[in-house]
């Protein structure tokens, strides 16, 4: 499920910042031109995510912005997500540098044997620091070392992970206009030099949810808004100056209706308990039902399906007790769900886009491109895994960063001389 359509759900959030469309929200500064923001050392960075924008993106004709800094800065041939390729795990991957497995954030939808159960559009747990203390997010360690962070909707800012939130952050309302969130980072651009922040995320969710209503598309409205922030950026006379980090968290590939492996149709329903359904479902097997679990394991039409342990030691994935006994992942454009779960949706219309595939799978490759002072110029670098966001980041801000699965040097050669 795409972040847009499950945080749907968290809309009731909105009256900590229930603005009109198309107003800026309180801090904004972008209608009028700003006052000079002085240098800071090490230059900010912004890290902005586009929720499902896929690697060929640039490619398509249809986004002049993020073409020009792809131009004049760097751009990677692709960047591979984490396994599994979803919304909150790869989220939180980028800003720890962890697999899934090592971070705790394992599904969009996921249980933990003491805290229940975890869903995107479940406003106390996604606020529940207990789920994602698993590991230290970027802006903890920021502020942990004297510096301030701000994050517009970054998946696990709401929550006060290790006792944490950034100074400046937002509960997630999907009203809230891409032109919006970016009027709001520059607000916090403005603020006196002792409190600005050096670190900043911003998330767009999106491109996520009409892809997945209306299949692979550009992103359009985005670009538009990277160029309201790219404007931003040079009233202020920052724009050389400020380190621009654009990731997305997984691709995107094409669905259809009738493109769907029913679990019941192969074992019997009562025996299963089912956590996750989609391209890559989760579940378990009731205990003595070992003819149910003998009938699901091994390879089937558009589907195969593993005890977590004998996963493919390529996927990096379940150790975590949160991952669920048994795993199903689909073949591309396909997913796993139940009788139960298409009567429950039998009113909405199948998605026509959908991620969670194999991560090494050409359509779940993701955008990357950076601009700024730290990166060569018309450069593009082969493709890297998602992990490596993190320590590059690290490596930008001058701090210390935690213990990560990823490795700087991957992402070395696309700095310039002396970062």
């Amino acid at each position: 499920m795409g972040l847009a359509v499950a945080w749907l759900a968290l809309a009731g959030l909105g009256a900590c910042i229930d603005i009109p469309n198309g107003t800026p929200l309180p801090g904004s500064t972008a209608p009028a031109p700003p006052a000079y923001v002085a240098d800071t050392v090490p230059p900010p960075v912004i890290l902005v995510s586009i929720d499902g924008a896929r690697a060929d993106l640039i490619d398509r004709g249809q986004t002049s912005t993020l073409a020009a800094l792809a131009a004049d800065g760097v751009r990677a041939v692709s960047m591979r997500p984490s396994f599994p390729s979803l919304t909150f795990p790869n989220h939180y991957t980028l800003v720890t540098g962890l697999t899934p497995d090592h971070h705790g954030i394992v599904n969009n939808t996921m249980e933990d044997a003491e805290l229940g159960s975890f869903t995107m559009g479940d406003q106390a747990a996604v606020s529940d620091a207990r789920w994602w203390n698993q590991a230290t997010p970027l802006w903890v360690s920021v502020q942990e070392q004297g510096r301030h962070s701000a994050t517009v909707f970054w998946p696990g800012s709401q929550a006060p992970i290790q006792g944490i939130r950034p100074d400046h952050w937002l509960p997630f309302d999907a009203k809230v206009t891409p032109d919006q969130r970016v009027d709001t980072l520059l607000g916090w651009l403005d603020l006196p030099g002792d409190q600005r922040p050096t670190f900043f995320a911003l998330y767009f969710d999106q491109p996520d949810h009409i892809e997945r209503e209306e299949g692979p598309t550009a992103a359009v409205q985005i670009d538009k808004a990277l160029a309201r922030l790219v404007d931003g950026l040079k009233r202020r006379d920052l724009f050389d100056k400020v380190n621009l980090v654009i990731v997305a968290d997984h691709g995107m590939t094409a669905t259809a209706p009738d493109r769907q492996v029913v679990l019941d149709d192969l074992a019997d329903a009562a025996a299963l308990h089912v956590v996750a359904t989609g391209p890559l479902a989760g579940l378990s097997v009731a205990p003595g039902r070992s003819d149910v679990e003998a009938r699901l394991l091994g390879r089937h039409d558009h589907m195969e399906c593993w005890r977590k342990s004998d996963l493919p030691a390529r996927f990096r994935y379940g150790a975590n007790a949160r991952v669920p006994a048994i795993l199903c992942l689909a073949d591309d454009g396909w997913v796993v769900t139940t009788r139960a779960n298409l009567e429950k949706h039998k009113d909405k219309p199948a998605p026509l886009g959908d991620h969670g595939y194999d991560n090494a799978s050409p359509a779940m490759r993701a955008l990357f491109v950076a601009h700024g002072p730290a990166f060569r110029h018309g450069a593009v670098v082969p493709e890297f895994p998602n992990l490596d966001v993190y320590p590059l980041l690290v490596r930008l801000l001058s701090i210390e960063g935690e213990r990560n699965d990823g490795h700087v040097e991957d992402v070395l050669p696309m700095l310039q001389p002396g970062y």
